[in-house]
């Protein structure tokens, strides 16, 4: 069961999120990825999973969903080129307007407001950078950490796959209609998606036109990707976790190639890698009691 969305309020920002299952629970936080509202973690994948025993918990990042924007907020750092090239070598950006360390502290304060003292930590592709983030600066509140479909970014791992990143970084026209915005959103999730697992028409409709009724708000996600670049290797933070983790990654993913997850395995200590094959960068509805299975093995590692 899942109540009304809530807000904490974490600084100045205010953080919007909700629930699923007994409080009474283990809690399980999770962080979605750029741009992406806390309602890509589909409401039955969270009931599923609160379902098995937990007490989940979503939330929209901030500059996204419902969550406080920074309007009028430059991202921050040089040109795009120049930032990418300084991070493809593992240099951080200097001068974002915020950066994944900031965005960390931001998921503890929805802990914070929930009176939640330990959590098992799960994040998807941004979300699985503020997730090792996340374990590593708050290492006493880390049940367990699951990474999914993510990177340490550490130099020169191997870069997106063009027509992916295209894809992504590419907007729709200022003066674009809700229907085209809505049809965009559909061609990207078919591009980065599981090519194996692609929604029926009616599906990928009804799911775009809920994110942009919801929220559309591209300007939080130029700042996002910032706060990523600026925050540089994860290497540091990787080498201070100590929770059981579990790095997860799709067969099929060219937008984040599976070479950040080993990468991660590298660098935290214990971690292991689960393949799920088909997966590509999203969550399809035909593998989440594969990848359900696997989260919920890692949350009894903690026990």
């Amino acid at each position: 069961m899942t109540t009304a969305a809530n807000y904490a309020t974490v600084g100045d920002l205010q953080i919007c999120y909700d629930e699923f299952g007994d409080p009474d629970d283990p809690a399980v936080l999770l962080i979605m990825g750029i741009g992406a509202q806390m309602v890509f973690w589909r409401t039955e994948f969270c009931e599923q999973i609160a379902a098995r025993g937990y007490h989940v918990i979503r939330f929209d990042n901030r500059d996204c969903g419902l969550s406080s924007k920074l309007d009028g907020v430059a991202p921050g750092g040089g040109s795009l080129l120049t930032n990418m090239a300084r991070f493809y070598v593992g240099l951080p950006v200097a001068d974002t307007a915020y950066t994944l360390v900031d965005m960390a502290h931001d998921a503890a304060g929805v802990l914070d407001h929930l009176g939640i003292a330990k959590a098992h930590i799960v994040g998807a592709s941004m979300g699985g950078m503020i997730a090792q983030v996340f374990a590593a600066e708050h290492a006493d509140r880390t049940r367990t950490l699951t990474v999914i479909m993510s990177s340490n970014n550490q130099g020169f791992l191997l870069p997106p796959g063009p027509k992916q990143l295209r894809a992504l970084l590419q907007r729709p026209p200022r003066d674009a209609t809700r229907e085209e915005i809505i049809e965009h959103s559909i061609k990207v999730g078919s591009i980065i998606g599981s090519p194996v697992f692609q929604p029926t028409r009616e599906v990928a409709l009804a799911n775009s036109t809920e994110y942009y009724d919801r929220s559309y708000y591209p300007a939080g996600f130029a700042r996002q990707f910032a706060a990523i670049m600026g925050t540089g290797r994860l290497v540091p933070f990787d080498e201070r976790i100590t929770a059981p983790t579990v790095v997860v990654h799709g067969s099929y993913d060219k937008l984040m190639p599976a070479s950040g997850s080993r990468a991660i395995v590298r660098s935290i200590k214990g971690s292991r890698l689960e393949v799920v094959d088909g997966m590509a960068h999203d969550l399809p509805r035909p593998l989440w009691d594969k990848i359900i299975a696997v989260l919920t093995a890692n949350f009894a590692a903690a026990a």
